[in-house]
């Protein structure tokens, strides 16, 4: 599979994969957690998420400029790993939940500045690795296996976020598990609402059948309450430790292979030849050229990076409120791994099983001379990604709302809809991903000059920064409109992104020096 590759490429995935099983390990359960340790709704969650989501690629235009800088991108990715495992451990620091009155903004500040500090971290790390596994392409040996090099890297990505979520709710469900109590995706916030005193008669009568259910003896619901949050919350805590773990295996492969990663060349003002993919100088006109076309698809790409990274948010919020979970559910006895995270990790896996399929394809097609271009490849895949959402639009109709459900106090599982709703929308948005992330990345290490290639691959996170300070709306839409108006929304914005990346592909592909196969 690497053969062909240069030699640090391994090493460099491997690295990239502990860190993401981390970083995965977290998000799979970010919003939940929120919602169940502070009492927050969708909209407050969401605006908290995606906040940190922006932070974690905003911040990498700022680790590529640090790196640019000094060129030292090893020692930059060094101290992310180091800044994020300090913020893995504040966010993992157990709390009293529910959280006491008078130490409310303490808490929540902790674990808001706990994100903070992963941001930053994420932000020195995850840009100036991709730069770093761009420099191995530079070398005129390897420049033709650059896509396939970053499909690989891409995929040993998603090879760690694969088993994120289940080291997630498998530690937060033995947690409740050995204190006696089953999860349950609908106690959290029927707790709340206890608590809070503002629960429905209808929605009271349910929490009580579901407390029974999870293994409550007692009568007071305020008791269990108060015992059930703080259960479900510390599993949580415990969970994010595994972050830590998978940062320190992270770092230790990262260090023992530094020696097999490519040292830039100390570029200077006056010292400086920038070659263009023909071997050529490259003149103020040309890098001119490159910079623009770069930032037109950094401002092309964040609207669908607001539809795509709705998979934490709105998407795990309708695995919890709308689907069946009782069917994707296993029990290992000492755990049982069910949870509306778990779906988490159907995009990682069919990351992993798609990409060798995929780059099979663009292989045949390069051999028969008829490979798309890169940003032909993109915008095929923001047509992928509204597929997807028309899926979603088509399989949400009739469905109560938001609203309607917490009345309630939740939905029946007669009243869920399949797994398989979620299952092919995965698969569909899966596909997108493969012919837009790594394409991506890969056409920014093609594109833009040797001395912008650290801040032009934080360009890119930075597009996808803004892409995702946006997702609070999905958050927003959820709770306030019918649910299949909310995933329509996003069919719009892929649509958006395909037809005007279509609109500027000639002049793309010119830049790039490709042509339509």
């Amino acid at each position: 599979m690497f053969k062909n590759h240069p030699k640090g490429l391994i090493a460099a995935s491997l690295a990239n994969m502990g860190e993401r099983f981390g970083f995965y390990t977290m998000m799979a359960i970010l919003s939940l957690f929120l919602m169940a340790k502070y009492g927050l709704d969708e909209t407050k969650a969401g605006l908290i998420y995606s906040v940190f989501y922006f932070s974690i690629y905003i911040l990498a235009f700022v680790g590529g400029l640090i790196a640019d800088k000094t060129r030292n991108y090893k020692r930059t990715i060094l101290w992310g790993l180091i800044l994020m495992s300090i913020g893995y451990f504040l966010v993992a620091l157990p709390t009293p939940t529910p959280v006491p009155q008078n130490r409310y903004g303490f808490f929540l500040g902790l674990t808001c500045f706990g994100l903070l500090t992963i941001a930053l971290g994420n932000g020195f790390f995850k840009g100036n690795l991709q730069a770093l596994v761009g420099q191995m392409y530079d070398n005129p040996k390897y420049e033709k296996m650059r896509d396939s090099g970053f499909s690989l890297f891409y995929m040993f990505i998603n090879v760690g976020a694969i088993f994120a979520p289940f080291a997630a709710i498998g530690v937060r469900n033995w947690w409740l598990h050995s204190h006696g109590f089953a999860y349950n995706p609908d106690l959290p916030a029927l707790c709340h609402d206890q608590l809070n005193g503002i629960i429905t008669p209808e929605a009271a009568q349910r929490m009580h059948e579901l407390a029974v259910n999870a293994g409550y003896t007692g009568s007071n619901m305020t008791s269990f309450a108060d015992q059930y949050l703080n259960l479900f919350t510390t599993g949580f805590h415990y969970a994010f430790m595994v972050a830590i773990g998978a940062m320190f295996v992270s770092l230790i492969i990262f260090v023992t292979n530094k020696k097999s990663f490519p040292q830039p060349r100390n570029l200077s003002s006056t010292a400086t030849v920038t070659l263009d993919q023909n071997g050529k100088e490259m003149d103020a006109k040309e890098i001119k050229q490159r910079l623009y076309a770069l930032l037109a698809v950094f401002a092309v790409v964040i609207f669908f990076w607001f539809s795509f990274h709705q998979n934490g948010l709105t998407l795990t919020f309708f695995a919890k409120d709308y689907t069946n979970l009782s069917k994707v559910s296993v029990n290992l006895g000492f755990t049982t791994l069910q949870g509306a995270e778990i779906f988490q990790s159907i995009n990682p896996f069919f990351v992993v099983f798609l990409t060798p399929l995929v780059m099979a394809l663009f292989g045949y097609l390069r051999s028969k001379g008829k490979e798309p271009s890169t940003p032909r490849k993109i915008a095929i895949g923001m047509g992928i990604a509204a597929l997807a959402y028309v899926v979603m639009t088509l399989g949400s109709l009739g469905l109560p709302s938001k609203e309607e459900i917490t009345l309630r106090g939740g939905l029946p599982d007669a009243e869920r809809v399949t797994p398989l709703l979620l299952l092919g929308t995965y698969f569909i948005l899966t596909v997108a991903e493969l012919f837009i992330s790594p394409l991506g990345i890969s056409f920014v290490s093609k594109v833009a000059p040797q001395k912008y290639q650290g801040i032009m691959q934080g360009g890119w996170l930075a597009a996808t920064a803004l892409g995702n300070q946006l997702l609070f709306l999905g958050a927003l839409m959820y709770k306030n409109i019918p649910i299949w108006m909310t995933w329509s929304v996003f069919v719009g914005a892929c649509l958006i992104s395909m037809f005007t990346m279509l609109a500027m592909l000639k002049w793309l592909e010119r830049i790039t020096g490709e042509k339509q196969g």
